[in-house]
């Protein structure tokens, strides 16, 4: 995800996926009062922004990072993928020090808490839109340890499914490939992890 807005005459398009009403309501009053920014959709969950994302053409996603159907590192994974895809900023209240390097390694451009104010988090969409990426207080040493980083990015979208507990046929028409590539993929993955099943190779993508 380097995609990277030109938007000098005109607002930033912003969509939000996060889980909550409460928090669905305040950042679309937020967004919709501050001129720099066009609120496009709001949706509340992974399955149903990334049936869309695609016709919306955003330049900045925020979203939650505890989301069905397999947390924020599933739409990361997902949107991999997408030559298009907007850069996203993780907006959560989960508390795992984990978090800020899960985001970095799957993708994010940007991992903000809930706790801080909200004038931060519109600071934070604008410097995302002009490419910057911002992760306070991270070790960028911890990113790199990740088990995932020798994984391609099919491999990848591919244990996001499992992980989602999709099944090799769901995960197959999730990315137009057969069952019998996905089994490919799957085999693959299991040999670079070091795992002999779907449950350790989850387990290694949750920590990861």
């Amino acid at each position: 995800m380097t995609q990277q807005a030109e938007h000098t005459d005109r607002p930033i398009r912003v969509g939000v996926a996060d889980k909550s009403p409460l928090i669905q309501a305040a950042l679309t009053h937020l967004l919709k009062t501050d001129p720099r920014f066009e609120l496009v959709d709001v949706w509340p969950d992974g399955e149903s922004l990334l049936q869309a994302i695609d016709d919306c053409q955003i330049d900045v996603l925020v979203s939650g990072w505890v989301i069905k159907p397999g947390e924020g590192k599933y739409i990361l994974d997902r949107l991999r993928a997408r030559p298009t895809a907007p850069r996203v900023v993780i907006y959560t209240g989960a508390s795992s020090d984990a978090i800020p390097a899960q985001s970095m390694a799957h993708g994010a451009a940007a991992y903000i808490s809930k706790s801080e104010r909200p004038e931060l988090l519109l600071d934070t969409v604008e410097a995302v839109a002009h490419g910057r990426m911002v992760f306070p207080f991270l070790d960028v040493r911890k990113v790199h340890q990740s088990p995932l980083t020798g994984l391609t990015r099919r491999e990848l979208e591919v244990l996001s499914g499992l992980a989602a507990g999709r099944t090799n046929k769901e995960i197959a028409a999730d990315l137009d490939l057969s069952p019998n590539t996905v089994k490919f993929h799957v085999k693959n993955l299991f040999q670079k992890l070091g795992v002999h099943n779907r449950s350790q190779a989850i387990a290694l993508y949750l920590k990861a």
